[in-house]
């Protein structure tokens, strides 16, 4: 998954032709290594129709506070420049997956 800044994401999640899945995370969060890998595996299954990345919150303050992140891991799908999707906490693959339906 790629990572974006508070300086690239409007470039490339708000702008985005295809839906946008972004995974806010810390390095220090442990239910957001938890999820890394099984938002890998799906971004590796569904590349073609949504693009994965991750925020990094600590790193990048201002796009959480924007979006109202207070939990992470915070899974937003955006499209179209707004937030579709919203998934609070680690989630199981088969969970994720139906939160995405009809979007990949």
């Amino acid at each position: 998954m790629t990572a974006v800044t508070d300086a690239t994401f409007e470039a490339e999640v708000l702008k985005s032709d295809k839906p946008v899945l972004v995974d806010f995370w810390a390095e220090w969060c442990g239910p957001c290594r938890q999820v890394a890998p099984i938002l890998d595996e799906i971004a590796g299954a569904h590349g073609d129709k949504m693009n994965f990345v991750k925020l990094n919150i600590d790193e990048n303050p201002v796009t959480p506070s924007t979006y109202r992140v207070t939990g992470i891991p915070t899974i937003n799908v955006y499209q179209g420049g707004e937030v579709v999707r919203t998934i609070v906490g680690a989630r199981p693959k088969a969970a994720i997956l139906k939160e995405l339906e009809g979007l990949i």
